[in-house]
């Protein structure tokens, strides 16, 4: 049985619930309010990160609601308790990036990853809180990251995964000149309850047609579709079981208090009469690498580690995917021991499927 491993690859730290957004599809339940995390709270992972980051790479993703919300002054002081080891990351929806901070970002090495959805008639669902839309904004920040050189990734959710958007969609993303693009398909979630369930034939062709447009022109990486086909290369020459862990990476969330969220960041925020608020500790209270070392002494983390086993026995993609994510299974079952999601269909099998047909549609005829 696959448990929880005791150090983690990165951290997701909440420097602001606030964001100046209201997405219609964000899974925030906290997004109006601006509870900021105190400077103690950083300096408390950092004492835990200072020598897992000595083993090499080591990533803290500043994340959610807007971290830009936070301030540059206050957000400084967050990210300077860690050592020269840690890798920063940010990810906003750009509305607030000038050239202050662009300045900030370099100065701080902070790698920047921008939420946008595609051409503007995509962003509908990306407003303020005065619901105009945000599109212009957006592209501001992202006119501003180029003006001063910096790369960026891009993150896009689609509600509408079928033949013809992506395609459009990578032509898109090429324009904007990301480094690197990630596909999520709208998810139930959090506060968002609308329904994410798809015609499975055209989702995998959303995902195929996908495929194909990075063919013709891979200038940006593009994260689903590598990660597929890395899977594909390593069952084909027999080291499949070398690319899942031996034991799952517990991704802890730090809450703007302190308070810490294993395995899904999308639980932080939530409490459920069975399972309580999700929390396994408080770095405030207790050292990180403590919290991480009696994970699995959670009755919702061991339910959920039930269910990953369950998957295994039942489920001929758990290669691919190591087993449905555990905020996906609460939210759309409401517990954690049990198996396929719509997340699953949408977002690795279907993904999957597609990236086979657009090889079995692509392949070399013979001589």
């Amino acid at each position: 049985m696959r448990g929880i491993a005791p150090v983690p690859t990165y951290v997701v730290m909440q420097p602001t619930t606030l964001c100046n957004l209201d997405c219609s599809y964000c899974y925030l339940p906290f997004r109006a309010a601006d509870k900021r995390m105190p400077v103690e709270v950083a300096q408390a992972v950092a004492t835990a990160v200072e020598p897992w980051a000595a083993g090499g790479r080591f990533s803290v993703v500043w994340h959610g609601g807007e971290p830009l919300a936070a301030g540059r002054e206050h957000f400084a002081a967050l990210i300077a308790p860690f050592g020269p080891a840690v890798e920063h990351h940010v990810q906003t929806n750009a509305t607030l990036i000038d050239d202050a901070w662009c300045e900030f970002f370099a100065e701080h090495e902070v790698r920047v990853s921008v939420s946008v959805d595609g051409p503007q008639a995509r962003n509908a669902e990306r407003v303020t809180r005065g619901g105009r839309p945000a599109y212009d904004r957006i592209m501001r920040g992202v006119e501003a990251l180029r003006r001063h050189g910096i790369p960026f990734s891009a993150l896009c959710v689609v509600g509408d995964p079928r033949p013809g958007v992506a395609a459009e969609l990578y032509d898109y993303f090429l324009g904007l000149g990301c480094d690197v693009l990630g596909i999520n398909v709208e998810e139930l979630e959090g506060v968002n309850t609308r329904t994410n369930g798809h015609d499975a034939a055209q989702v995998t062709a959303f995902w195929s047609e996908l495929v194909s447009a990075w063919r013709r022109d891979p200038r940006i990486h593009l994260r689903e579709v590598e990660w597929s086909l890395r899977y594909v290369a390593a069952v084909l020459d027999g080291t499949a079981d070398e690319l899942l862990p031996r034991r799952l990476d517990p991704i802890p969330t730090i809450a703007h208090d302190g308070s810490v969220v294993l395995l899904s960041p999308e639980l932080a925020g939530f409490s459920d009469p069975r399972y309580g608020d999700f929390t396994s500790g408080n770095v405030l209270s207790a050292p990180l690498g403590d919290i991480l070392a009696g994970a699995e002494g959670s009755p919702w983390i061991a339910e959920f580690l039930r269910g990953v086993e369950s998957c295994r026995a039942t489920c001929p993609y758990f290669g691919f995917c190591g087993g449905a994510h555990a905020a996906n299974r609460y939210f759309e079952h409401g517990r954690f021991d049990t198996t396929e999601t719509d997340h699953c269909r949408n977002s690795k099998i279907r993904l999957l499927e597609g990236v086979l047909d657009h090889a079995r549609d692509h392949e070399p005829t013979a001589v």
